[in-house]
């Protein structure tokens, strides 16, 4: 039976390698994988997936305005199951369109992305993943400190940690780092205490 899997992790937990690897053994056993990321993902082209460790592919990148129900119907051919990366960036709608792949065309759909922003706050496409995933799975990386990191911290390009701001900012080692809810809450007081100390 095909479910609507949600794979998720911190910055840094190898979310996209992962998924890169799912393709890979999908392919190497004669199958057929659509590969899509939303259309938001713009940090190695258009139609890329990239990951850290430079394992790469092709994809489709889905607008937000686009119906992901009836982009699949209409492009993806005779495939046996569909990754997407960066699913934090979808709709909810187009969640639902996964959820309706899974349902009606009895497609693994597999989801890879994160779960919070930098302010721990939920995506959209996160969120409703939650709500009607059949499998959710977490992949693990850690905080400097040897906790599980469980933060998406957002760094300025002076260094401190980022406290406001839109929610959507692409970057990657050189925007964002991992954290333990701890040690982000810890840097970011320390931050405020030097900074209230040089005024």
């Amino acid at each position: 039976m095909a479910k609507l899997y949600f794979k998720y992790g911190a910055m840094g937990s190898s979310k996209t390698a992962s998924a890169l690897i799912v393709k890979f053994n999908y392919e190497e056993r004669g199958m057929k994988v659509w590969l899509i990321k939303p259309a938001t993902d713009t940090r190695d082209g258009d139609d890329i997936i990239k990951s850290r460790i430079g394992l790469l592919a092709h994809c489709r990148a889905i607008d937000k305005t686009e119906d992901v129900y009836e982009v699949f119907k209409k492009e993806a051919g005779d495939v046996d199951a569909i990754i997407c990366d960066e699913c934090q960036f979808f709709t909810a709608e187009q969640i639902d369109g996964f959820r309706r792949i899974v349902d009606e065309d009895e497609l693994p759909v597999l989801c890879f992305g994160l779960r919070t922003d930098f302010l721990t706050h939920s995506f959209p496409g996160s969120a409703r993943l939650f709500e009607i995933a059949d499998s959710i799975s977490e992949i693990k990386t850690i905080c400097e400190c040897g906790s599980k990191a469980t933060v998406n911290a957002r760094i300025s390009d002076d260094g401190r940690v980022v406290t406001e701001g839109a929610q959507v900012c692409l970057g990657g080692n050189d925007r964002y780092v991992a954290m333990c809810h701890r040690c982000w809450k810890k840097r970011i007081n320390d931050e405020r205490n030097t900074e209230n100390e040089n005024n």
